[in-house]
């Protein structure tokens, strides 16, 4: 049945390889289900719920991406949305917390009529190749950058504002030490072609934390879902007309838009399931995943839902169908209830995970056109804004509107589509916003 309905075969794949990816794609991405309750909990929100929230949003979405688009993507509330809804919405702007998930309501209302009526899609299909070729280079160096913070291998400095961390110093930054490590367990597993190196590096490095202190058993195992009742349906329609409402739900949308467009394409262009014309599969389903999670999720009560750079594990383990999202989905599922078990997993393992994936994803970097600049200059910025802002979307806007001025400026505007043409525009615009 899993055959007939996913096409593994034809997608050069089996059961046992997608599901291994779906654990690994897990195992990166878990992480959420404790940083978003800590960063929602501060508006006020009940930390238990937005546990709950999250793990339940997170299946909800994967589950559309494995049945409907088919896609060996996952999802789950966005890192930066989360900040964002939090940090500025709710303690930066003085409004409620209430009144942040009902931007995300709307946003996600929004996404699903723009997906509907194909407007996200021809944004995507709009992308030049070569620009698409570069946004998955620049996510392979984001999510390192990511993997090397999460670990303390690199630290900030108010001089040179990044830095190499202190990593000999065990007693205050074992993580380091145990990301190298672990780095190392799985550098040469993927060396030795070893199916599964990811994760089994990933268990690896939670069982070489115990003795550094970086891994922890549960002090309890309490199986019992929190209740979503503080925060279930909780919206906040008085000011639903406001310029504030406005400007939330247009950050929203932007943000999530260009990190979840980000993703797809360069996740799929290296997982080679670009079609001939370099478009995403079935991208349309894809991008209703999004939407339908973040309007569901915004209902159980966690801030917008976006499509994870963190798939790019699983992708790099093989998978290539919603099986794989599928797997991810049921062990969301079983977090629930196993949350314990699932939370000891350190960050210095799954970040040695996200530096190897950053490292594969370069491989499309080779298929870029850098004789001609009009070209290799929107794709450079591409690359290399998105760590350096630490943001897929910027990354994304500042390649658009680097690539239309140079056509323009070279008198090769023909080159250019209506679509793109706008979305610079749009692009110019949310920097005075």
């Amino acid at each position: 049945m899993l055959e007939k309905f996913f096409k593994l075969a034809a997608n050069k794949t089996s059961v046992k390889t997608e599901v291994i990816a779906g654990i690994t794609t897990f195992m990166t991405m878990a992480y959420i289900l404790a940083v978003n309750p800590d960063i929602l909990s501060a508006t006020g929100m009940d930390k238990g719920a937005v546990f709950t929230a999250t793990a339940l949003s997170a299946m909800i979405a994967t589950l559309v991406m494995a049945i409907y688009a088919k896609l060996p993507f996952a999802l789950a509330p966005g890192m930066g949305l989360n900040a964002f809804f939090a940090f500025t919405v709710v303690l930066g702007m003085g409004h409620s917390w209430q009144f942040a998930l009902t931007a995300v309501f709307l946003e996600g209302l929004i996404f699903i009529l723009l997906t509907a009526f194909n407007v996200r899609e021809m944004i995507v299909n709009s992308i030049p190749n070569n620009m698409k070729h570069a946004i998955s280079v620049g996510i392979g160096l984001f999510i390192a950058f990511i993997g090397l913070k999460n670990a303390g291998i690199i630290v900030s400095n108010p001089a040179t504002f990044v830095a190499l961390g202190d990593i000999t110093n065990i007693a205050e930054n074992g993580g380091a030490l145990v990301a190298l490590l672990t780095l190392v367990i799985m550098g040469v597993l993927l060396a030795l072609r070893i199916k599964g190196a990811l994760l089994i590096g990933i268990l690896a490095g939670t069982i070489i934390g115990l003795p550094f202190g970086v891994s922890h058993f549960p002090a309890s195992f309490d199986f019992i879902p929190p209740s979503l009742s503080p925060i279930f349906m909780k919206f906040e329609w008085t000011q639903i007309y406001t310029m504030d409402m406005l400007l939330v739900v247009f950050t929203f949308l932007f943000v999530d838009m260009f990190d979840t467009v980000g993703t797809l394409i360069g996740v799929s262009s290296k997982a080679n399931m670009l079609d001939k014309n370099g478009n995403v599969p079935r991208v349309k389903q894809a991008l209703m995943a999004d939407a339908i999670g973040t309007t569901a999720g915004a209902m159980l009560g966690t801030s917008t839902v976006t499509t994870y750079v963190e798939s790019a594990a699983g992708v790099a383990e093989g998978g290539r169908t919603g099986l794989t999202a599928l797997t991810v989905a049921g062990l969301f599922l079983l977090a629930l209830f196993l949350s314990p078990v699932f939370l000891m997993i350190p960050g210095a393992a799954t970040a040695s995970a996200l530096i190897l994936v950053g490292a594969m994803m370069m491989t499309p970097v080779k298929n870029i056109d850098f004789d001609d600049f009009t070209e290799a200059i929107p794709a450079f910025l591409t690359i290399v804004m998105m760590p350096l802002t630490y943001s897929i979307a910027e990354g994304i806007l500042f390649g658009v509107i680097s690539y239309v001025i140079l056509k323009v400026l070279t008198g090769r505007y023909k080159e250019l589509s209506a679509v793109t043409v706008v979305l610079s525009l749009l692009f110019i615009l949310k920097f005075f916003m």
